[in-house]
């Protein structure tokens, strides 16, 4: 019975990869040294897994900013514009360029489209495809990574690429003339050549990726995908393929295996256990290895050994030990690295915790359980069994409150059109009312300050004196800037989840549990471990602080119940409604109270709403009965004039916007730019009722937004949203970026939204 793992995290224990990848970018190290970095993080991932005793360990599954543009660079799917920059030299920039855009010496060149990997909280740079687009060889990283990874290790390395039906799949059409499915005869030849340079090189496995097999799939799809595989079944017999799927059960997609030659499967028997059975019937008939996906690569806690082997032991009954492998359901990206760098976890909650170190040696009790080690699954056995009657975990009022939740609990007092009404007499915006969606630059000086706070190095109230300070220097620029609508710009706040997580009964934070979201942006998802409650006011000081000093109106900012509830790490012994309900109460009792003390706009941002929606459609309708109505929960207890906005990022929403539509927030404000406002398309022809505030650039890249393409955009939002119900605002907060471009780029903006209103009849 082989053991291995799909990936590993690789931005390192403490951010290594994050900081050498900003460095870079700003001059302040060479190309040289950064991959000197990333190489000496790939060989500690690679000696972790083999000290743990893994038989097989992924290679290629290390990315200096993503794995499907890194999967495009491989395959030479390269956008003209960025090759056509004559200043790039080093392969590295051209990779970064299409990541983060390029604005230098004269040439300007937006970002590629960026969204959400399935139904995770990691972002990947969208590929594109154009008719009869031709692909080939053009990275060597897989190769060399495989050169890299034999000089440094005994066991077996197995390469991981995304597979052909998956890569087509998470890309985009850039004509409408043709379905990118309609590549795959031209993509499998350099599939092929891959895998035969790897063999060429001395490759026993190759890991090739296809969640797509989870999925509804369409008949182009289908196709694509038997297609795909005859043809590598075909030519590629001589090195074993193992095809993996994960994040949900691929019964409805099984057929599909039968008439391929594959050595072994993976299948996710976390997110589908009843799966399990109907495989292994399938697979009694082929020669086919199974591959179990046995421990959570998405959530940090300890596996249910007793459920684990009745699984394995069932397999081995049915296929034979020789036809089982044994890995984790996922790559361990979407989970922190090592448990062993946590100081202030509570024993209690620590000691049924596993980070992606600890989830590898997990592979290893369960081998050593089937060998008779007996010991391991009773110790395992007792700690979840103890864990049930904590009164550390439990509380039996949070528990009562859930259950009095009334259907008036859910529903604002008066219809959108009556609120509409109120909320525009009361606030008399202008057209095109301007706004920010909440953060502003997190500066080295906000994180030194926050460090000496932690080291008690200063005062809480010098911490807070200083934050109250930016607060107001902030304030000040927005009003010169001319924003509508001001928000105090988070400052105080290390995250926009693990800061609420801070100030909630039921949750613990981390000290380095570090994950990955996109490039270099990495966020520390906050532990759920029990009952959820609102200790007391979590806001409210500092919104009304900032009110005091503007006589504009300033927005209370809140993380929505899903969004906190989707990032982090969220407790497995209860039905995820029942704790997103406690989180929803937590935060209507916080909106009440910013109300209460004269707070007219409160933002609920849900970011994580459509990342949280199942891969089945089937699934959907269950999702959203209980996802809206915690929304709901939290933003009901208003008075009508009290206008609730609500912000989404980084997905598609086309295929939910009756579910957006029912969360019935006053405003929405939604990521538009790099999509050149295409997202509107299905707000219009839903005919979307409720205002909307079309994201008007991007700002996950450096490049500075022109007045005239803000203004191209809020005219194509003009065509298909009623102006009175358009907001204009950047696509996302603004954390993440220097001063310099943020001031420039919102002059811009508000300049944009200034003109628009001068022109208004030549926009619609």
């Amino acid at each position: 019975m082989l053991k291995h793992n799909l990936g590993y995290p690789r931005i390192g224990i403490q951010r290594e990869l994050k900081k050498a990848c900003e460095a870079y970018w700003y001059n302040k190290i060479d190309s040289n040294k950064l991959f000197e970095i990333g190489k000496k993080i790939r060989k500690e991932n690679w000696k972790i897994q083999e000290k743990s005793g893994l038989d097989l360990i992924p290679c290629n599954d290390f990315s200096f900013y993503d794995h499907v543009l890194d999967m495009s660079l491989l395959l030479g799917c390269i956008p003209d514009p960025y090759l056509s920059i004559p200043i790039i030299n080093e392969k590295i920039d051209l990779y970064f360029s299409m990541a983060r855009g390029f604005q230098k010496n004269g040439w300007d060149v937006k970002a590629m489209e960026m969204t959400k990997w399935f139904n995770t909280n990691y972002h990947y740079i969208v590929p594109e495809f154009h008719k009869n687009q031709k692909f080939h060889i053009f990275s060597n990283k897989i190769f060399d990574e495989f050169e890299e990874i034999k000089k440094e290790i005994k066991s077996i390395p197995k390469p991981v690429l995304i597979g052909p039906i998956t890569y087509l799949f998470l890309g985009k059409e850039k004509e409408n003339s043709f379905h990118r499915m309609d590549l795959i005869e031209n993509l499998i030849p350099v599939y092929i050549q891959i895998i035969k340079k790897l063999k060429n090189q001395g490759s026993t496995w190759i890991q090739i990726d296809e969640p797509i097999l989870v999925l509804d799939l369409s008949q182009k799809e289908i196709e694509a995908f038997q297609y795909a595989y005859q043809e590598i079944s075909k030519l590629c017999s001589e090195v074993n393929i193992l095809l993996t799927s994960y994040f949900d059960g691929i019964l409805e997609n099984i057929s599909l295996i039968k008439d391929i030659s594959i050595q072994a499967l993976h299948i996710d028997v976390i997110e589908d256990p009843g799966q399990l059975e109907f495989i292994l019937d399938f697979l009694m008939e082929k020669k086919m290895i199974l591959s179990l996906g046995l421990i959570n690569g998405r959530n940090i806690w300890k596996n249910n050994y007793v459920h684990s082997i009745k699984k394995i032991e069932r397999s081995i009954e049915l296929l034979g030990d020789k036809r089982v492998m044994i890995a984790p359901n996922s790559s361990l990206l979407h989970i922190p690295i090592d448990i062993e760098y946590e100081y202030s976890i509570p024993n209690d909650i620590k000691e049924i915790i596993c980070f992606a170190k600890q989830k590898i040696y997990e592979l290893s009790d369960l081998e050593n359980i089937l060998k008779g080690n007996k010991d391991i699954l009773l110790k395992n056995f007792d700690l979840l069994e103890k864990a049930k009657t904590s009164s550390f975990i439990h509380d039996t009022k949070i528990k009562e409150r859930v259950r009095k939740i009334k259907e008036n609990d859910i529903k604002r007092k008066s219809s959108f059109k009556i609120r509409q009404k109120k909320q525009h007499e009361k606030f008399n915006f202008p057209f095109f009312p301007t706004t920010t969606i909440g953060s502003f630059p997190q500066t080295k000086e906000i994180r030194i300050l926050r460090s000496k706070l932690r080291k008690k190095e200063l005062s809480k109230k010098e911490y807070e004196n200083k934050i109250q300070e930016l607060i107001v220097e902030v304030i000040r620029k927005q009003e010169e800037i001319n924003l509508d609508v001001l928000v105090h710009g988070e400052f105080e706040r290390n995250d926009m989840v693990e800061f609420f997580s801070e100030k909630l009964k039921g949750f613990i934070s981390t000290d380095n549990g570090w994950v990955q979201s996109y490039g270099s942006r990495c966020v520390k998802p906050p532990v759920i471990y029990g009952d959820v409650g609102r200790i007391g006011e979590m806001t409210v000081d500092w919104i009304c602080f900032a009110q005091s000093k503007t006589k504009k109106l300033m927005k209370g900012m809140l993380t929505g119940p899903v969004t906190i509830l989707q990032w982090s790490f969220v407790r497995d012994d209860q039905p995820i409604s029942t704790t997103a309900y406690q989180i929803a109460l937590a935060i209507r009792d916080e909106v009440k109270s910013l109300e209460d003390s004269g707070i007219r706009i409160i933002q609920i941002d849900e970011p994580a709403l459509r990342e949280g929606l199942p891969l089945k459609k089937k699934d959907w309708t269950s999702y959203f009965n209980w996802s809206i109505k915690a929304f709901r929960i939290a933003s009901s207890g208003v008075k009508d004039e009290t206008q609730i906005h609500t912000h989404m990022c980084y997905s598609e929403f086309n295929d939910i916007l009756k579910p957006i539509s029912d969360l019935d927030a006053d405003v929405i404000t939604i990521e538009t730019s790099r999509s050149k406002m295409e997202l509107l398309k299905g707000f219009s022809e839903f005919s979307y009722p409720n205002e909307i505030g079309p994201g008007v650039y991007d700002i996950h890249s450096p490049r500075i937004p022109t007045v005239e393409e803000i203004l191209d955009l809020i005219k194509k939002a003009s065509n298909k949203i009623p102006i009175r119900n358009i907001w204009i605002n950047p696509d996302c907060g603004l954390k993440t970026r220097k001063w310099n471009e943020v001031i420039k780029s919102l002059k811009n903006m508000t300049e944009a939204a200034k003109i628009a209103r001068k022109k208004m009849d030549q926009l619609i």
